[in-house]
């Protein structure tokens, strides 16, 4: 069925492109999720939020078969014959299906060139690479004067912005962020947030686990809050930016701008 959801106010209807259903995780026998959903609609920015140790980043790794054993139900196009269980696939099979996961830490080859970066995030058909990095760079404009530098002398917001380039050479109709401002001064980050707004226009899904959870939910149109390792909160963005709960649980009250004399 569709899935409806907020921005700004206004009502959209869109096909669910990553269905989480009562998914379980757990590294050896330290259970991590215990029963987790969530519904990722076809065109969408959905944030995941929660505390550290909430299972946020475990959710990630069960999606995407990374060192995690999982069970529960994780289907990418869940409607109709093209229906996908992720949960039978590894890391790079998942990728050949639409889906990319850029983690928080080591998401690029720092010996490796800008360009060599993005050559190594083409799949398929090699032919097209230069045709990918063009498109990528076009999106991502802040890379194409880096193309020939190595890449560990960029800076922290250069180096996040080639880690996600570098998953958008697969082409994923799905891009899936682990903690994107990891690290970043707040004007890098601000600038990281408009990189995937942007990404988000040209029609890729994305689902972000943010520590920033008000900036986040600013620019998504649904968020879920985990907590440990369950659902707690979810909803439009711009309904749990002013939900009570949702502020003196997670948010925090904004800070009082001083008066202007």
């Amino acid at each position: 069925m569709p899935v409806s959801y907020a921005e700004g106010g206004a009502a959209i209807v869109s096909d669910t492109i990553l269905s989480v259903s009562d998914v379980r995780a757990r590294y050896g026998d330290e259970h991590i999720l215990k029963g987790v959903s969530i519904d990722v609609p076809r065109g969408s920015i959905v944030a995941l939020l929660g505390p550290n140790g909430s299972g946020k980043s475990t959710l990630l790794k069960a999606i995407y078969g990374l060192n995690v054993k999982r069970s529960g139900t994780i289907l990418f196009r869940p409607q109709g014959r093209e229906a996908v269980d992720l949960l039978r696939l590894k890391p790079h099979e998942v990728t050949a299906h639409g889906v990319n996961l850029v983690p928080q830490l080591a998401n690029i080859f720092p010996d490796l060139s800008v360009y060599e970066n993005l050559e190594i995030g083409s799949i398929g058909d090699r032919k097209r690479t230069v045709e990918r990095i063009e498109r990528v760079v076009g999106v991502l404009p802040l890379l194409r004067h880096l193309l020939r530098r190595r890449a560990a002398t960029l800076s922290g917001g250069q180096r996040q912005t080639l880690g996600i380039a570098r998953a958008l050479m697969s082409e994923p109709e799905l891009l899936i962020l682990d903690e994107p401002s990891a690290g970043l001064a707040p004007n890098i980050v601000d600038g990281v947030f408009a990189q995937v707004q942007e990404i988000n226009r040209r029609g890729v899904s994305l689902l972000i686990v943010e520590q920033k959870a008000r900036q986040c939910l600013a620019i998504a149109h649904y968020g879920y809050v985990l907590d440990q390792g369950r659902n707690q909160i979810d909803g439009p963005s711009a309904r749990l930016l002013e939900d009570p709960e949702m502020i003196r649980l997670y948010l925090g009250a904004r800070r009082r701008q001083p008066e202007s004399h």
